[in-house]
């Protein structure tokens, strides 16, 4: 039997406002930093552990071995819309690009199941931050790849 179905709508996505340090990496640790909100985030890409592949061919049945490699949690694409003036959350994000600091951020997914993520943190560096200009019709927005650096750590979702 298939479960219900969650949607992203609702979801909010946060940086934190300093870099945080390597050692950041519970959930103690995460609450006790200070968040800004990104505002009108349209899109956050995918996140999580991919293993790398590693092979080998046995010379004995031409076969390839595979085994899995070091973890890499990937580099996010969140995709914003350019407003005027820039919100706090999208000006911090912009200054982040300009460092070679990791900050946290922290993603809080609505309604979720309980038993499910509800809170997603990692820490990450801000590579890009480039605009989405598009054609006549387009909004304006701005893309922001931030490079994962960390395992995810997930608060599970609680009853109201």
């Amino acid at each position: 039997m298939a479960g219900d179905i969650q949607t992203t709508s609702g979801t909010k996505f946060y940086i934190s406002s300093t870099a945080a340090a390597s050692t950041v990496d519970s959930l103690i640790e995460y609450e006790a930093l200070t968040w800004t909100e990104v505002a009108e985030v349209e899109d956050l890409g995918n996140i999580g552990d991919v293993s790398s592949e590693v092979t080998g061919a046995a010379i004995g049945d031409s076969r390839v071995r595979k085994a899995k490699g070091a973890r890499n949690a990937g580099t996010m694409n969140v995709i914003c819309f350019d407003t005027v003036p820039l919100d706090a959350g999208q000006e911090a994000v912009i200054a982040a690009e300009a460092s070679n600091s990791n900050y946290a951020f922290k993603i809080e997914l609505p309604e979720p199941a309980v038993g499910t993520a509800g809170t997603i943190y990692f820490r990450g560096l801000v590579m890009s931050n480039e605009y989405r200009l598009g054609t006549n019709d387009n909004i304006r927005r701005r893309a922001f790849n931030i490079g994962v650096n960390s395992a995810l750590t997930e608060e599970p979702a609680t009853t109201a």
